[in-house]
């Protein structure tokens, strides 16, 4: 397997320094992309990294995944518009080592000679003083150099300005790359296509310092097709780690692509190799309607973050929700994860004193909640024969529901026509 070669068809790749193909031509090279720990997960926009890591390991080389212990205290100015809060030490201890868990189930770190290594830029920060950082790093790269540089050139040209602590930023970065270089034999740095400038410093420092020789490889930032940003819904980002976005909701976030993103995301995505997706794509056109390909993409990689117990799940909960799923499914889930399959529809808490000597469905949706803005369109939606609680069509409009109708003790699930369910969660 070529490695760029991968990432060209696959779409990925976008800038690349003269002279990488020959150093990956030679032989097994090692390179590196690094990972911001300013939070206690990674989310699906750092998902294109991560598979740049998976397609240069499973071409023969040998991959490092820096996490920024020291870079993650200045903070990357690159595409920002402001600076960003500066993290403690603890929690920067923390979130990298949730990081590292999560990283460690794409890549292989026991395979012999180019088995992934994680490293930690604060390991070779922390007792390197100011003096020594200006006088062996600062000398060798120009002001008008770093000036130069798009994510300074922004900063300065908009409002808020840019603090020295982050000017200051690629040169931290271009250290982390001369380090590896140096002590790892790590010739090549990847990342995504708006990390060619700081890339770029560390190979212009190698050069300088040491007279030697390093390589640039970046890829394409991933957009939607409407224009919004990939990776971004009206919650917010979508998480690697399951208790800040369920299984369910990540599963759902890939099955939603839209057609055309569908077919950029299969590429980037996932592992499954050129015909297998060109085969899927023929597949696709011919029954749009069918969904080939979204839900290809939303299984190979719901099962590669969350694993198959999860993914199989997450098709229950979308069958419980949109097929025939019988009520019964929720006993097997945790009370997180029944949150986490309502998310985004009307809930609502009661308590089981409301419950205990029975309440009339009428009063129970239009009064003890909100499922009906009024009591007159309950009784005639129920009247007509449009509403069910916990998957059963309610007989009338005089009908009890009391705590033995509760689903895992816990839950009651009023749903109006055939798509618009509700939670009541009774306490």
């Amino acid at each position: 397997m070529n490695f760029v070669e991968e990432l060209r068809w696959r779409g990925m790749l976008h800038d690349i320094m003269p002279g990488t193909e020959d150093l990956l031509n030679k032989g097994m090279a090692s390179g590196y992309i690094g990972y911001d720990p300013t939070a206690d997960s990674l989310h699906v926009g750092h998902l294109t990294q991560i598979m740049t890591l998976i397609h240069f390991q499973r071409a023969g080389h040998k991959p490092y995944a820096l996490v920024g212990g020291a870079t993650g205290m200045v903070g990357d100015p690159s595409g920002k518009s402001a600076e960003r809060n500066l993290l403690s030490e603890d929690v920067l201890q923390h979130n990298l080592a949730c990081i590292k868990e999560q990283l460690s189930k794409f890549l292989n770190f026991d395979c012999g000679a180019n088995s992934a290594e994680m490293v930690n830029n604060y390991d070779w920060f922390k007792d390197f003083s100011f003096l020594h950082f200006i006088r062996d790093v600062g000398k060798h790269i120009t002001v008008n150099y770093m000036m130069a540089k798009d994510s300074v050139k922004n900063r300065l040209n908009g409002d808020t300005g840019m603090s020295f602590t982050e000017f200051t930023y690629q040169l931290v970065q271009g250290y982390d790359f001369y380090y590896l270089w140096k002590h790892h034999n790590c010739s090549l740095q990847m990342g995504g296509s708006d990390q060619w400038g700081n890339i770029v410093t560390g190979t212009e420092l190698i050069r300088r310092k040491d007279a030697g020789e390093a390589f640039a490889l970046t890829t394409q930032l991933i957009k939607k097709a409407d224009g919004t940003k990939f990776g971004k819904t009206e919650g917010g980002n979508i998480w690697l780690d399951p208790a800040k976005t369920s299984p369910y909701q990540f599963f759902q976030f890939w099955l939603n692509a839209s057609d055309a993103d569908a077919k950029n995301f299969i590429r980037i995505f996932t592992l499954l190799d050129k015909e297998t997706i060109e085969a899927m794509e023929a597949e696709h056109d011919a029954a749009p309607h069918l969904r080939v390909l979204q839900k290809a993409l939303a299984k190979d990689i719901t099962i590669r973050v969350h694993g198959e117990a999860e993914y199989e799940k997450a098709v229950k909960a979308s069958e419980f929700l949109f097929g025939n799923t019988g009520i019964e499914f929720l006993n097997e889930l945790t009370h997180n994860e029944v949150v986490g399959l309502f998310d985004g529809l009307p809930n609502f808490q009661i308590s089981k004193a409301d419950l205990e000597a029975g309440v009339n469905v009428v009063d129970l949706l239009a009064g003890l909640t909100q499922v009906f803005p009024s009591k007159g369109e309950a009784k005639k939606m129920i009247t007509a024969g449009g509403v069910s609680v916990n998957k059963a069509k309610l007989t009338g409009v005089e009908q009890v529901l009391n705590n033995e109708n509760l689903v895992a003790g816990r839950y009651l699930v009023p749903q109006k026509g055939k798509k618009n369910y509700f939670l009541i969660v009774v306490e």
